[in-house]
């Protein structure tokens, strides 16, 4: 279900495919979230677009852990935590980056407090003005890739097979059929949480962000979710992307990732001339 809260757009999509659009940080967001096929209890997965100003916004997704209770309460409680403390910390002028960090401590301490043993991945991105930012916990990832195809910003997920990439030691392709790939090393609602803050990145005009759960990181290649994105309307880019995902996870084929799970993304980019 949509929800708005003066202007701060949270997406559950609890049993049905749910997508909105959003006009922020002079640009266009546009959010999707759907259960995994042929699921029977609700998505796990939450969304959120929530403004800062009127120059910057903040790009939420965050994936309840499967496997434990409560995982959709878990992530929509963390969603909500962090919503509910920008909107505080807006009100007090508070400097993005401080009020993320906070932000991400309190989702962090309510979830805690649910006490069901549920927790979550938690990934943002912050954009001001022209400058992007990421911020992580958990296997939820964010991309920013140039019109051409260059990526200019990866995160890195929070599990054996995630960091084995990062240093050179596992290819991107063959990470996605590891024994290892479901394995998470980091959570919101642990007492040992920690957060990942990447460099800033000075966006470029048709730059594209893509925040993503592993719905579509474990089923399709990065390459082709660069492909879909970099270009385009973002409607068409959404719908490429999440197709493809939604095609895999319905029937494996030889050399090709298929892991069924809830599926949520967001997409990011300031408009250009044909951009919708």
């Amino acid at each position: 279900m949509r929800k708005r809260v003066e202007d701060i757009l949270i997406l559950d999509a609890a049993f049905e495919p749910e997508q909105l659009r959003s006009d922020v940080a002079g640009g266009i967001a546009i959010a999707y979230s759907c259960r995994e096929p042929g699921k029977e209890t609700e998505n796990e997965d939450s969304v959120a677009i929530i403004p800062y100003g009127p120059a910057s916004a903040v790009l939420v997704v965050a994936d309840g852990a499967g496997g434990l209770p409560a995982g959709k309460r878990a992530s929509l409680t963390a969603i909500r935590t962090l919503a509910a403390s920008l909107q505080s910390a807006i009100e007090k002028t508070t400097l993005l980056r401080t009020a993320i960090m906070n932000g991400i401590e309190a989702a962090n301490a309510a979830v805690m407090a649910l006490a069901n043993g549920s927790a979550t991945t938690l990934t943002v991105v912050t954009i001001e003005g022209l400058v992007a930012r990421s911020y992580q916990i958990g296997d939820s990832e964010a991309i920013i890739v140039g019109q051409r195809g260059r990526i200019r910003l990866q995160t890195t997920a929070h599990s054996p097979t995630g960091f084995a990439v990062e240093a050179g030691f596992l290819d991107e392709r063959d990470a996605l059929h590891h024994e290892s790939r479901h394995l998470v090393s980091n959570f919101i609602g642990t007492n040992d949480m920690r957060i990942d803050v990447g460099a800033t990145v000075t966006l470029n005009p048709r730059d594209t962000i893509i925040v993503a759960s592993d719905g579509l990181m474990d089923n399709v290649h990065v390459d082709e979710i660069i492909e879909c994105i970099r270009k385009g309307p973002l409607t068409k880019a959404v719908a490429c992307a999440v197709d493809l995902a939604a095609k895999r996870m319905r029937a494996s084929s030889e050399g090709q990732p298929s892991k069924p799970d809830d599926l949520s993304l967001i997409l990011f980019r300031k408009p250009y001339r044909g951009a919708t």
